[in-house]
C-alpha cells in the first residue's frame, strides 16, 4: 500500500528538508502551510504518519491527540516541541502521541526519528494483513492436479507469475479465478504488499470511479475527506479486477490510461500519483462477443491480456474431484466442528458423475451441506441435494453407444469400459465444438476450456484432424 505522509510543522525549513529526505516510491508526502486551516485540512485527508508542530495542535493538547488517533486510518503521530521540556514531552506523550521531538536538535537527527516510526508503520500494515487473513491463505498447491490439461495450465501459471505484466483470468463461473489470483500473488516477489480485489458486477456505476482511483474531498457531494482508491491501496501488491466485463465503457478508456502510464488521479484530483501495481482481470464472459457489440473496448482487450489464461471447468477434470473433496472436508470439519471421518463410495462416485455447473464454488457448497446435515460420521448420498440421486443409468440414451453395441464391453475390464467410454464422450463433444468453429483450434479450446496444446494432444489420440471441419 502507498503510505501517505502529512507534515504540518511551522518550521518551513525543516518541513522542506523533511519532504525531500523522506519521499519514496511507496511514501507520499503532503505539506500544509500557510492560513488558519490547516487544522481542519488535518482532519479531513487520509493519512498513516502525521507529522505535526505542537503550537498547531488546537485547545488541549489531549483532546487534539485524541482527534488525531480516532481518525479511521489510526495514524501515527509524531509532535515537534517547540521547547526542550521534559514536562511537555510527558504530558503530549500521556496524551497519545506515538513521538514526541525537540525541534531544537538537528534536522538530520529528526529525519532519522521519523524515518524509523516510517517504517514501524511499514511493519504494522503488514503484521495487521497477516493478521486478517490467517491461516487458509491461497496457495498454488490448492491446484495440484491429476488432470492432464490442468497440469498444462498450470506450467503456463509457473511461468507468468515472477512477471508484472497484466493478467486475463477466463473461466466459467466458480472455477476459482480470484482464488488462483490471490495464490499468484502469494507466491509472487509482491506477496509482502497487498492484494486487493474489486468486482465491477457488485459495485453501483456511479461509486465505481471512487472505488478504483480515489476522490478529492469536495470533489462530489459527499466527499468530506480524501478518499484512497484501490490503486492506491494496492501499491506495491496486486489489484484484482473481477468480472472486468462488466465495467462501465466511459471507464474502460481511464483503466486503459492508468494501465500505459501507471499514473492515477484521483476524482477532482489536479495531481497524479505514480504507481507500482500489478493487475489480475478477470471474466466468465467472451470479451471477443462484447467487443464486437461495442461494450468493450478492444485497446483494453489487448493490454489486459498480454498473459491470457483459461481455468478448465470441473467436468473436464473429474479426476481431481476426490481429492478436493477430501480437501474441502478436511476444511469444513474444523470450521463447523462436526467429527466427519469419511465418505461413503456410493457418494463419492455420485459427485465424480455429476457435471458441475457451478464448479468448485458449488462442490464446496455440497460438502459444507452434507457436513451440517450428516448423522453419522461418514458422509453419505442422502446428504446431497436431490440431483445427485437420480437414477444415472441412461447414459445409453444420450449417445449411440460404442459402435451401437453395449454388450462388447461386457467382456472388458471396468478400467477399460471407463477409458472407451470416455474417449467416446470426449470424441463426441470435441467434433461438436470443432464444428460450430470450423476447426479453429484457438477458439475451440476457449471454448472447451482447455489449453491449445492440450486440445492438439487430444485431438491427435482421437484421431480428429481440424481439416475436416473447415
Amino acid at each position: 500500500m502507498l503510505i501517505r505522509m502529512v507534515l504540518a510543522i511551522t518550521d518551513s525549513s525543516l518541513q522542506a528538508y523533511l519532504d525531500r529526505r523522506l519521499s519514496a516510491p511507496d511514501v507520499r508526502v503532503e505539506t500544509l502551510a500557510g492560513d488558519g486551516s490547516i487544522w481542519q485540512k488535518l482532519m479531513h485527508c487520509a493519512c498513516d504518519v502525521i507529522v505535526v508542530s505542537e503550537t498547531l495542535v488546537p485547545g488541549a493538547a489531549d483532546d487534539g491527540i485524541g482527534m488525531l488517533n480516532d481518525l479511521p486510518e489510526n495514524p501515527t503521530t509524531i509532535v515537534i516541541l517547540g521547547n526542550d521540556s521534559a514536562e511537555a514531552h510527558a504530558y503530549l506523550t500521556a496524551a497519545g502521541a506515538d513521538v514526541v521531538l525537540y525541534g531544537g536538535i538537528s534536522k538530520k537527527r529528526i529525519f532519522e526519528v521519523i524515518d524509523t516510526a516510517l517504517e514501524s508503520r511499514r511493519q504494522f500494515i503488514q503484521r495487521r494483513r497477516y493478521d486478517r487473513r490467517g491461516s487458509a491463505d491461497p496457495k498454488i498447491a490448492d491446484f495440484v492436479s491429476e488432470s492432464r490439461a490442468m497440469q498444462l495450465f498450470m506450467e503456463d501459471v509457473m511461468q507468468v507469475i515472477p512477471s508484472d505484466s497484466p493478467i486475463l483470468l477466463l473461466g466459467e463461473t466458480g472455477v476459482g479465478k480470484e482464488h488462483l489470483a490471490k495464490a499468484i500473488h502469494a507466491q509472487s516477489p509482491r506477496s509482502v504488499a497487498p492484494f486487493v480485489s474489486v468486482n465491477m458486477a457488485a459495485m453501483p456505476e456511479q461509486l465505481l470511479e471512487s472505488e478504483l482511483f480515489g476522490h478529492e474531498r469536495g470533489a462530489f457531494t459527499g466527499a468530506v475527506r480524501y478518499r484512497r482508491g484501490a490503486f492506491e491501496l494496492a501499491h506495491g501488491g496486486t489489484l484484482f479486477l473481477d468480472e472486468i466485463g462488466e465495467m462501465p465503457l466511459h471507464l474502460q478508456s481511464t483503466l486503459l490510461r492508468v494501465l500505459q502510464d501507471y499514473e492515477v488521479k484521483p476524482v477532482g484530483g489536479e495531481t497524479a500519483i505514480e504507481l507500482d501495481v500489478r493487475v489480475i482481470a478477470a471474466t466468465n464472459q467472451n470479451l471477443e462477443e462484447l467487443i464486437a457489440s461495442g461494450r468493450f473496448r478492444q485497446d483494453l482487450y489487448y493490454r489486459l491480456s498480454v498473459l491470457m489464461l483459461t481455468i478448465p471447468p470441473l467436468r473436464h477434470r473429474r479426476e481431481d474431484i476426490p481429492s478436493m473433496v477430501r480437501r474441502f472436508m478436511a476444511f469444513y470439519r474444523h470450521r463447523i466442528g462436526r467429527e466427519i471421518n469419511g465418505i461413503q463410495d456410493q457418494a463419492l462416485q455420485a459427485l465424480c458423475n455429476y457435471d458441475w455447473p457451478g464448479n468448485v464454488r458449488e462442490l464446496m457448497n455440497v460438502i459444507e451441506r452434507a457436513i451440517l446435515l450428516s448423522k453419522t460420521d461418514e458422509i453419505s448420498i442422502n446428504e446431497f441435494p436431490h440431483g445427485f440421486k437420480g437414477d444415472r443409468s441412461g447414459v445409453d440414451g444420450r449417445f449411440s453407444g460404442v459402435d451401437g453395441n453395449w454388450g462388447e464391453l461386457t467382456h472388458k475390464t471396468w478400467p477399460e469400459v471407463q477409458k472407451i467410454v470416455m474417449d467416446e464422450v470426449e470424441r463426441s463433444y470435441l467434433t461438436l465444438v470443432l464444428q460450430k468453429t470450423r476447426g479453429n483450434i484457438s477458439k475451440t479450446a476457449q471454448m472447451a476450456g482447455v489449453h491449445p496444446r492440450g486440445l492438439y494432444n487430444k485431438m491427435k489420440r482421437l484421431k480428429l484432424r481440424k481439416e475436416d471441419f473447415k
